[in-house]
């Protein structure tokens, strides 16, 4: 993942990313708030950062300003380390109040069923509960009332689609999240890819195929009375290659056509009757990527980590200019 070191700095340059926005024609910015640059131990009990506070404040009157529409994620994987320490994250209960064709509704059922059928039901998916048995945490009756229904709109992050082949049950199997679905996931079948790739790393290859966001809405659409939806995330990364030519790097081409022939996707769907609401592509500027650090580059502006993070924007943000006219 590389040294640390200052990413975009957006804290003291919100404004300048906020005229970029402004002058690609954008009407709404999704951004975190992070937890601990609120709560920096994590509790109210442990102190508010004014500086953090006013920070937003700040971010949100100047999108305003600007005629840009705030579009706030509450939680992006930043639990403080007060919380960690004491209840190892989300593993324990107490850091908050609440809380083949089988093969791939399996899949489903763990990365998205795991979320929705709470809200929508009240419970986990019959699956997970049959397949995880007594390690999965039971709902109260308080609990699944609580939390069925409590939603306005639902994010959805679509980036990549992969076959699922199932697997045959299995006592040599550890139980975890990964053994759980019995299912394996695969980029091709019968030696046929399922897409055209983009930057593939030694973890994972990243196949593009946009058919699979219209299978996604459609999805949600059937399977859960089609509630209204945000696309929250949506996009390809190029490998941080540093010795490539600045004007080079700016030749983000697949990321056009991407973009392109994912909106056409969700257009599609959106005729099918799929409750989309708005869409954010993923993302404005070059960032830290959680699980690749610096080694893969997601924006439609350029960062230039070695030359005081100056912003350049890529084709991508020509294009994107462009398409937000018509």
């Amino acid at each position: 993942m590389g040294m640390w070191q200052m990413t975009d700095d957006q804290y003291h340059r919100y404004k300048e990313d906020v005229n970029i926005m402004k002058d690609i024609g954008m009407d709404a910015y999704r951004f975190s708030i992070s937890w601990t640059r609120i709560l920096p131990n994590g509790r109210l009990s442990g102190g508010v950062s004014r500086e953090g506070v006013n920070y937003y404040n700040n971010l949100i009157n100047e999108l305003l300003s600007k005629g840009l529409q705030p579009f706030v994620t509450i939680f992006h994987w930043d639990s403080p380390q007060a919380l960690e320490d004491k209840y190892r994250g989300f593993l324990s209960p107490n850091i908050i109040s609440i809380s083949d064709k089988g093969a791939a509704r399996r899949s489903m059922d763990f990365m998205l069923g795991w979320f929705m059928d709470p809200l929508i039901k009240g419970e986990y998916p019959l699956t997970m509960r049959k397949l995880v048995g007594n390690r999965l945490p039971k709902f109260s009756k308080e609990q699944s009332e609580l939390v069925k229904g409590a939603f306005d709109f639902i994010g959805l992050n679509y980036y990549t689609a992969y076959f699922a082949e199932n697997v045959a049950p299995s006592n040599s199997l550890n139980y975890s999240y990964n053994t759980d679905p019995r299912a394996n996931l695969t980029g091709a079948r019968n030696g046929v890819p399922i897409g055209p790739t983009s930057a593939s790393t030694w973890y994972f290859t990243f196949y593009i195929y946009p058919k699979g966001l219209h299978e996604l809405l459609l999805y949600v659409k059937e399977k859960y009375g089609n509630p209204t939806v945000y696309i929250t995330e949506n996009g390809v990364p190029e490998i941080n290659n540093s010795s490539l030519p600045l004007q080079e790097a700016l030749k983000d081409d697949t990321r056009i056509q991407y973009y392109h022939d994912h909106l056409l996707a969700l257009l599609s769907a959106v005729r099918d009757g799929a409750n989309v609401k708005g869409y954010y592509a993923w993302s404005l500027l070059d960032d830290f990527e959680w699980a690749s650090g610096y080694t893969l580059r997601f924006g439609i502006n350029f960062v230039d980590y070695n030359n005081g993070l100056k912003r350049y924007p890529k084709n991508s943000a020509h294009w994107f200019k462009k398409f937000l006219k018509k």
